[in-house]
């Protein structure tokens, strides 16, 4: 069963140590420090953001024993919003070619709304340790089966949160939503290859994979749909998460872009090995 995560996990004593040691080594007073960058939404920004610290996880190739991924990965959405203000447009693919979208105001724009650059980086940190999970599932009247499947899966997820009590479908709605907008900006090549023939209006894939391969418009569109949703539950509201999924669903594909602007930069071949993502 899929649990709410909280809003976004506060960085742990050892993340604060890390930011401080390296931004402010030698501090008077670091303790103050690390009181600001946990209570002073600036402040974080600022520390987090330094060059210092990028450099220093960069050039670590055991950083996770040092600190959280959710440390890292906001170390490099602060990094890439930075970069971001210094060119007029993002970039998207099409075939092998790259088109300019002159977007980069709005892409900024939606960085800069409160608590959004925490909540991917918590997201993106949730992708780093994909779960599996077994259910019961009904097959008729008193008979039932135990079917495995995994936190990435969305046509699963789908079923299951259709399936559960009004009251367990946060989760679901919360990782459908996160999982589309992981996939289509950490890994957009993975839409756009395996289609075959159309049969009756379907695609068929050339995979043999029972399931369509789905394409960034069909991301973009289930993604707005389930952030949707998950904004509109209680559980958003008790959790204060309700304003981020508003922000998410209203902005997707400049969501996207800083997600694709960190794989492309920051991560490059190691995606697959961080990430432990399967994709055919």
């Amino acid at each position: 069963m899929l649990s709410p995560d909280t809003r976004w996990p506060n960085f742990t004593d050892k993340d604060l140590d890390f930011v401080v040691e390296n931004v402010a080594p030698g501090a008077s007073d670091p303790d103050a420090l690390k009181r600001l960058v946990r209570e002073d939404p600036e402040f974080r920004a600022a520390m987090v953001g330094d060059d210092n610290l990028l450099d220093r996880v960069l050039s670590d190739e055991e950083i996770f024993l040092h600190i959280s991924p959710s440390l890292y990965f906001e170390i490099l959405l602060r990094k890439a919003y930075r970069e971001l203000e210094t060119i007029t447009y993002t970039e998207e693919r099409e075939g092998r070619s790259s088109i300019p979208v002159f977007d980069t105001p709005e892409v900024l724009e939606f960085m800069e709304r409160p608590g959004v650059v925490e909540y991917m980086a918590s997201m993106m940190a949730s992708f780093t340790r994909i779960q599996s999970y077994t259910v019961p599932v009904r097959v008729r009247k008193g008979i039932r089966r135990r079917v495995r499947y995994s936190d990435m899966d969305i046509d699963s997820l789908v079923k299951f949160a259709a399936d559960a009590d009004p009251e367990q479908r946060f989760g679901y709605y919360k990782r459908i939503a996160d999982v589309c907008l992981f996939l289509s900006g950490v890994f957009p090549e993975s839409a756009r290859r395996g289609y075959g023939r159309m049969v009756g209006g379907a695609t068929i894939p050339l995979t043999g994979s029972r399931r369509m391969r789905r394409t960034i418009e069909d991301y973009e569109r289930e993604g707005r749909r389930f952030y949707g949703l998950a904004e509109g539950h209680p559980a958003a509201r008790a959790l204060e998460l309700t304003s981020v999924f508003g922000v998410l669903r209203e902005n997707f594909t400049s969501a996207r872009k800083p997600l694709t602007f960190v794989a492309t930069r920051f991560l490059h071949a190691s995606r697959r090995k961080l990430f432990g993502v399967a994709l055919s």
